[in-house]
């Protein structure tokens, strides 16, 4: 009986094992093919025409001149440094004027004024004249381009030692060459003491000594002022 029912069951389960594994293989395999399938609430992005599929611009690579070629950086330019902060402003350079050189004369009296004005208008010289050392110092600020200063020592308002003072205390008028004029003696020894003074002329002066220092001081103020040097360093005798 027992042998009987060993040949039943093996007419059975023979199917059984070659199905199970065969449904095991489909059931892998439809899985599988799901896996690849996009889920039902996407959507592709639109495609544009074939016209419009192009490439988005990139911008141009722009490289460095090579070394030689106009507009390159050279060694020189490399190594220039910058003006250091702490570094106190230069001077200003003394202007010096195109045309007639301008000649500022600062005195209370006419007389003296149209002396002189009629002396170095003569020799080509362009005058401006002024009653006291506030309105020469007016004149100054407004005319930077004078060349030489002759003012006289009495004077209202602000003589002359005040107006030397202010006029070489000042950045911008340090360098400006003055020639000093008195009638007393007393005045004459103490303009000597004096720095920034090129000429000292007692009245009644000598035009043509007087004429010929203005003209030198003009001369070395316009050489200084082309090599980038200072009247002071070439500065002629006083009177």
């Amino acid at each position: 009986m027992f042998h009987e029912l060993q040949e039943l069951l093996g007419a059975y389960l023979m199917p059984v094992l070659i199905a199970i594994p065969l449904a095991v293989i489909v059931l892998i395999a439809a899985f599988k093919r799901d896996d690849y399938r996009p889920p039902r609430e996407y959507t592709p992005p639109p495609r544009p025409p074939e016209g419009q599929r192009t490439r988005a611009a990139q911008p141009p690579v722009v490289l460095p001149p090579l070394p030689g070629a106009p507009g390159a950086p050279t060694m020189a330019s490399a190594f220039v440094m910058a003006p250091s902060p702490m570094q106190p402003p230069a001077a200003p350079a003394p202007v010096v004027p195109e045309g007639p050189p301008t000649v500022l004369i600062a005195d209370d009296s006419a007389v003296v004024r149209t002396k002189l004005k009629r002396l170095l208008e003569g020799a080509g010289f362009t005058v401006v004249q002024v009653n006291d050392g506030n309105e020469a110092l007016a004149e100054l600020d407004a005319k930077p381009a004078i060349a030489v200063l002759i003012t006289d020592l009495e004077m209202p308002n602000k003589d002359g030692f005040e107006l030397i003072a202010d006029v070489h205390g000042s950045l911008a008028t340090e360098d400006l060459p003055v020639i000093a004029i008195t009638g007393h003696d007393e005045l004459h020894g103490r303009v000597g003491q004096i720095e920034g003074v090129y000429g000292i002329f007692k009245k009644p002066w000598n035009d043509r000594e007087l004429l010929k220092r203005v003209e030198s001081l003009v001369h070395l103020r316009s050489a200084a002022s082309r090599r980038g040097r200072r009247v002071t360093d070439v500065r002629p005798p006083a009177a």
